[in-house]
C-alpha cells in the first residue's frame, strides 16, 4: 500500500514538470501547432494543418476529445481495480468491488457517448469547411461513406457469428448432442492469444524483467493471495466461454462505436437531407412524405448509440460479476480453494440458457432475500438500477416503430 502511495505521489510531480514539455501562457516547451502542422505523410494531404485552430476555438471539440480519453481511462480503471487491488480488505470486499467496477464502467460508457455527442455538436455548430481543405478531418469525412460501411459490415459479420456460436451451442445442447458444442470439453475455441499474454506476463519476473520483484498482476498467474480466509485476487482461467463472451462484447462496442460515428460523420449532410447543417444538431421527422427522415439527426444517434452502450455494459457487468464469482472469488480453507458459484463459468456460459438458467435464475432468490438483509442497501440499488434501464427502455420503444407511423406513410402515398 505504501508503495501505491508513493507511486501516486511522486507520478503528480513528474507530471507537473512534463506538463511544460508543451508550451502553454510560457514560453517553454514545443508548440503544439507546430506540431501538428509538421506532421503530414505522402497520403495525407495538408495533414494536421488547421486543427490546432479547432481545439483554440471549439469548446466542443475540446470537449469530445477529453471525454473520449477520459471515458477510456474510466473503463481501464475499472479493470485494474480488481486486477491490482491497493488495499488488501478492498479486494475482499466483493459488494464494493463489484460495486466499483459498475461505477467506473458506466462513467466510462457515458463520457464516450458524450464524446459522440459534442464531436457532432462541433460538427454542427464549429466547423468551417473553408479552413479545412483536404487535411485529415476533411479527408475522413469526404471517404465517410467508406468507413460508415466497412464498420456496418463487420458489425454485421461479428453479431452474426458472436451470437451465432451461442445459438448453436443451444440447439446442439437442446438435442442432447454435447459432444458438438463449442467448450472445454468438446469443440475447444480456446483465447490462445491471450493465455498467451497472459503467460508472458507471468514469466516476465524470471526472463524480460529480471529486475522485477513480481508479476504485474497476479491475474497472469501464480499463487491465490487470500486475507482472513477469503481470496483476494488469484490467477483467472480463460477458455471457449470467455472467448465467446469477448466477443459478443466486440460486438456491441463496435456498433455502439458505428452509430456514434455515423453521427458525428453525417453530423451536417447526408445525401437524403443536404441541408443538416442548417437544421441543426437536432431536428425532428419531416414527415411521411419523405420516408426514412426520422432519427436522422445527430442528436438521434446519439440517442440511439447510447441504447447500445446500455446493451455493452449490461453485458460486461454481467459478464464480471458471473466470472468473479466463479473463477475468483471465495473462501480459502486446508482443502483449498471454494468459490462462490463454484467455477461452473466455463461450463455454463457458453450457451445462452446457461446465462439464463445457472446465472440469472440460479442467483435471483439471493437477490429476493437481500432486500431484508444487511445487504439491504446493495438489492435495494439493484432495484432501482434495473428500473432506470426499463425506464430508459419506454423511451427507445415510445419513439418509433408506432403503428400510426405505418398508417400516415401509407395516407400519404394515397393522397
Amino acid at each position: 500500500l505504501s508503495d501505491t502511495a508513493h507511486h501516486h505521489l511522486a507520478i503528480a510531480v513528474l507530471f507537473l514538470v512534463a506538463g511544460h514539455q508543451y508550451r502553454t501562457n510560457w514560453g517553454i516547451g514545443h508548440s503544439i501547432k507546430d506540431i501538428l502542422e509538421s506532421h503530414k505523410g505522402p497520403f495525407t494531404g495538408n495533414g494536421h494543418a488547421g486543427l490546432y485552430e479547432i481545439l483554440t476555438t471549439s469548446w466542443h471539440a475540446q470537449l469530445a476529445i477529453n471525454l473520449a480519453l477520459f471515458g477510456s481511462l474510466s473503463i481501464i480503471v475499472a479493470h485494474h481495480m480488481y486486477a491490482m487491488p491497493p488495499y488488501p480488505y478492498l479486494a475482499t470486499d466483493y459488494g464494493t468491488q463489484l460495486s466499483l467496477f459498475t461505477h467506473h464502467m458506466w462513467i466510462g460508457g457515458f463520457c464516450v457517448v458524450g464524446a459522440g455527442a459534442h464531436a457532432a455538436i462541433f460538427m454542427v455548430r464549429d466547423y468551417d469547411p473553408t479552413n479545412n481543405y483536404n487535411n485529415l478531418l476533411d479527408r475522413v469525412i469526404r471517404h465517410r461513406d467508406a468507413i460508415i460501411s466497412h464498420l456496418n459490415w463487420v458489425s454485421i459479420f461479428l453479431g452474426f457469428h458472436s451470437f451465432g456460436l451461442y445459438i448453436h451451442n443451444d440447439t446442439m445442447s437442446a438435442l442432447g448432442r454435447p459432444q458438438d458444442m463449442f467448450s472445454d470439453t468438446a469443440i475447444q475455441l480456446q483465447p490462445v492469444f491471450a493465455q498467451w499474454i497472459q503467460n508472458t506476463h507471468f514469466t516476465a519476473p524470471q526472463l524480460t524483467a529480471p529486475n522485477a520483484l513480481a508479476a504485474t498482476s497476479l491475474t497472469w498467474g501464480g499463487d491465490v493471495v487470500a486475507v482472513g480466509g477469503k481470496v483476494a485476487m488469484m490467477p483467472i482461467a480463460l477458455g471457449t466461454s470467455d472467448f465467446l463472451v469477448h466477443h459478443i462484447h466486440a460486438f456491441t462496442i463496435h456498433v455502439t462505436v458505428l452509430i456514434l460515428l455515423k453521427g458525428v460523420l453525417f453530423a451536417r449532410s447526408s445525401r437524403l437531407i443536404p441541408d443538416k447543417a442548417n437544421l441543426g444538431f437536432r431536428f425532428p421527422c419531416d414527415g411521411p412524405g419523405r420516408g426514412g427522415t426520422c432519427q436522422v439527426s445527430a442528436w438521434d444517434h446519439v440517442f440511439l448509440g447510447l441504447f447500445w452502450m446500455y446493451n455493452s455494459l449490461s453485458i460486461v457487468i454481467f459478464h464480471f460479476s458471473w466470472k468473479m464469482q466463479s473463477d475468483v472469488w471465495g473462501t480459502v480453507t486446508d482443502s483449498g480453494v471454494s468459490h462462490i458459484t463454484g467455477g461452473n463459468f466455463a461450463q455454463s456460459a457458453n450457451t445462452i440458457n446457461g446465462w439464463l438458467r445457472d446465472f440469472l435464475w440460479a442467483q435471483s432468490s439471493q437477490v429476493i432475500q437481500s432486500y431484508g438483509s444487511a445487504l439491504s442497501a446493495y438489492g435495494l440499488m439493484f432495484l432501482g438500477a434495473h428500473f432506470v434501464w426499463a425506464f430508459s427502455l419506454m423511451f427507445l420503444f415510445s419513439g418509433r416503430g408506432y403503428w400510426q407511423e405505418l398508417i400516415e406513410s401509407i395516407v400519404w402515398a394515397h393522397n
